[in-house]
């Protein structure tokens, strides 16, 4: 089933000549459902290619899918134009008296930064409190994972010896947990990142569900399943880790080459896509079993849950 955007979003064209079905607005409403709500709150500098690495992903599940993307006003994007934002992004005003079945918040480059000294710390601070009653389950990914951690619980993020970048073994820690339904009982992911989060942080209603050898912790979740946490970048698609190798060869001269990633480590070569059914299926098991089984017809009604008055 499409997942529904304005049809105009560059990325439609993109999915279009790959068969992914976009529905626009005219025919979305003619569907006699209520389609799933989903708010992406996009913190990554190359937000079109982010838009469509998530729409590709959301769109691989028989339901049909609202997405809202929205952009940070405290922050001016550099790689992106006003008019990409003015026209397909809200701002939080815009959306803060709606509800969501879920919200994804994205990785972000400002991970060597303490989290109070990014420019837009406060307005995303306003964003996760917000989601408390507004938001039925949201996925965190990468530095919005330690983003999220922090805001909520307090837990710190921890500087590693040298950065985590390539593909990566982990774990099926439960293999009955209904996020990892159809999985194999390991699986590979793309890491980005030179910092982590210590298992021993994290609350006692948290379970562990997927871990690296090297790349540690991989997804944790609320037991409840309202905030799930991802330490790689599952989305990244064929070619992402090969911009950002180029990009801090051109920038910084630096030639460390991402793990497993080339074939032979070398980078002239095409790299291998291995964890593409892997990401299919998980974002697949997030919108159904963590999002649509248990949303309330009526998302007004997220605010009267228990959990969300904690």
């Amino acid at each position: 089933m499409p997942v529904k955007v304005n049809s105009q979003l560059p990325a439609v064209k993109i999915l279009e000549a790959d068969n992914i079905f976009v529905m626009d607005e005219a025919r979305a409403a003619q569907q006699d459902i209520r389609t799933l709500k989903i708010l992406v709150v996009n913190l990554m500098p190359r937000k079109m290619v982010t838009e469509t690495q998530l729409l590709a992903l959301l769109s691989n599940t028989p339901l049909q899918i609202n997405v809202d993307f929205l952009h940070m006003m405290t922050h001016k994007s550099k790689n992106i134009t006003q008019n990409h934002l003015d026209t397909f992004y809200k701002s939080f005003d815009d959306i803060k008296a709606d509800y969501y079945d879920g919200m994804i918040v994205t990785g972000a480059p400002v991970e060597n930064l303490a989290f109070e000294a990014v420019d837009y710390w406060d307005e995303l601070h306003q964003i996760l409190d917000w989601s408390r009653t507004h938001v039925y389950s949201t996925l965190h990914i990468c530095w919005g994972a330690q983003a999220g951690l922090y805001a909520r619980y307090g837990i710190p993020k921890h500087p590693l010896a040298q950065k985590l970048w390539g593909v990566y073994h982990q774990t099926v820690e439960n293999p009955k947990h209904v996020l990892f339904r159809g999985f194999d009982d390991d699986f590979v992911a793309p890491h980005s990142r030179s910092t982590e989060t210590y298992a021993s942080d994290l609350p006692h209603d948290f379970e562990i569900l997927s871990y690296g050898e090297t790349s540690g912790l991989s997804l944790v979740v609320k037991k409840n399943l309202r905030e799930i946490y991802s330490f790689g970048h599952l989305e990244y698609d064929r070619m992402t880790l090969d911009f950002e190798y180029q990009r801090d060869k051109a920038e910084f001269g630096e030639e460390v080459v991402p793990d497993a990633y080339y074939p032979n480590d070398d980078p002239t070569q095409r790299p291998r896509m291995t964890w593409s059914s892997a990401a299919s299926l998980f974002f697949s098991n997030w919108l159904n079993y963590a999002v649509y089984q248990d949303t309330p017809y009526d998302l007004r009604e997220l605010a009267k849950y228990e959990y969300f008055n904690l």
